[in-house]
């Protein structure tokens, strides 16, 4: 198993700073997710590690080994793309070959390793297929068997579950989790995708114009995010701005969009202008009295089967959203009004 090692990385294209003085710890046997919108660098940071981009400053090792003056061939990884790069030309056993041919290796022992990452991808047996018989979940699989028959030390993924449906998606995502901690292999993986990011990783790393925001656990980048942009994009927030009033030695009272909000601990000073990000998840309808509460309108509600998604307005008509589970009965309509309860410690306060 390898060790990752990024020592303030950077790469420019012409005047724009793709990749910004990065540095990180990929740990041996872990899958290390590169998460954020497009044009953040995760790319083109996945691809200096794979050797596709040149590193302009800075340093990127395997364990004590450096890499990134080495050529691609050379740097032990196998790369997994976006759009699976299999030639129709070569049936699924030639695709799967194709780098054990490149490497020279001894041609009586390419079809038992072919057949070996065939069956690693729960393809056995469908070597003679050529890829157009092929479902794009197969073809995926085939892109992976072609990676694993090389034996790296890296995995690395770009984007490999963007050209497939929902559904296909959630189970490629599954098989390649599963492969990955079966084989130990340290993987370095690149999604704009939240909840994939959140399903299938050790620790993700939140990239914003070249930049690291934050890395942890899909746990604490979830629940404890040290920047406002990390809390709106990874599964999205109320992001409400505020002005810090009283402290009454366990809350703190802030005026926020025509109503009160508590605010577990002394947040703030008196006036200081905050926002606050409050989960679609921890608000829930009232049922009772003793909570903090926010009244607001439902203006709609979207039913999506296991969870259900309210869209209301605050006293000054901002918009926020409730979610909550599929089978609770929600009698209103739009245009009625709705109490919503919430813990005041669920609500993290980031200066405006």
């Amino acid at each position: 198993m390898t060790t990752i090692r990024l020592d303030n990385v950077s790469r420019t294209f012409g005047a724009i700073r793709a990749v910004d003085n990065v540095s990180a710890t990929i740990e041996e046997g872990k899958l290390f997710t590169l998460l954020g919108p497009s044009g953040c660098g995760k790319t083109t940071l996945l691809r200096m590690i794979a050797g596709f981009a040149e590193v302009e400053k800075g340093s990127i090792w395997f364990d004590d080994r450096r890499i990134d003056t080495l050529p691609a061939h050379h740097r032990n990884s196998g790369m997994v793309f976006q759009n699976y790069a299999i030639f129709p030309n070569l049936t699924v056993e030639g695709n799967v070959a194709y780098g054990l041919r490149a490497r020279r290796v001894n041609p009586a022992d390419i079809p038992a390793r072919v057949e070996k990452a065939l069956e690693r991808v729960r393809l056995g047996g469908y070597g003679p297929r050529w890829p157009h018989q092929l479902s794009g979940g197969q073809l995926q699989r085939v892109a992976i068997a072609r990676v694993l028959v090389i034996e790296p030390a890296v995995l690395l993924f770009d984007e490999p579950l963007s050209n497939l449906d929902a559904q296909l998606r959630v189970q490629m995502r599954v098989e390649i989790r599963r492969l990955q901690q079966s084989l130990g292999l340290t993987a370095v993986y690149v999604t704009h995708d939240q909840e994939e990011a959140l399903g299938i990783s050790d620790r993700i790393a939140v990239m914003r114009s070249g930049k690291i925001e934050q890395v942890g656990s899909p746990e604490e980048i979830y629940q404890r995010p040290q920047t406002a942009f990390v809390a709106e994009f990874l599964g999205g927030t109320n992001m409400l701005p505020g002005v810090a009033g009283t402290f009454d030695g366990q809350r703190t009272e802030v005026a926020s969009c025509g109503t009160t909000i508590s605010v577990r601990g002394n947040v703030a000073r008196t006036g200081q202008k905050l926002f606050l990000s409050i989960r679609p998840e921890a608000l829930r309808l009232a049922e009772g009295s003793g909570s903090p509460v926010l009244h607001a309108k439902l203006v709609l509600r979207e039913f999506l089967g296991q969870v259900q998604r309210l869209h209301a307005t605050l006293p000054d008509g901002t918009q926020i959203r409730v979610s909550t589970l599929g089978g609770y009965q929600i009698l209103a309509t739009v245009g009625d009004a709705l109490a919503f309860t919430y813990d005041p410690a669920q609500i993290i306060v980031y200066p405006a």
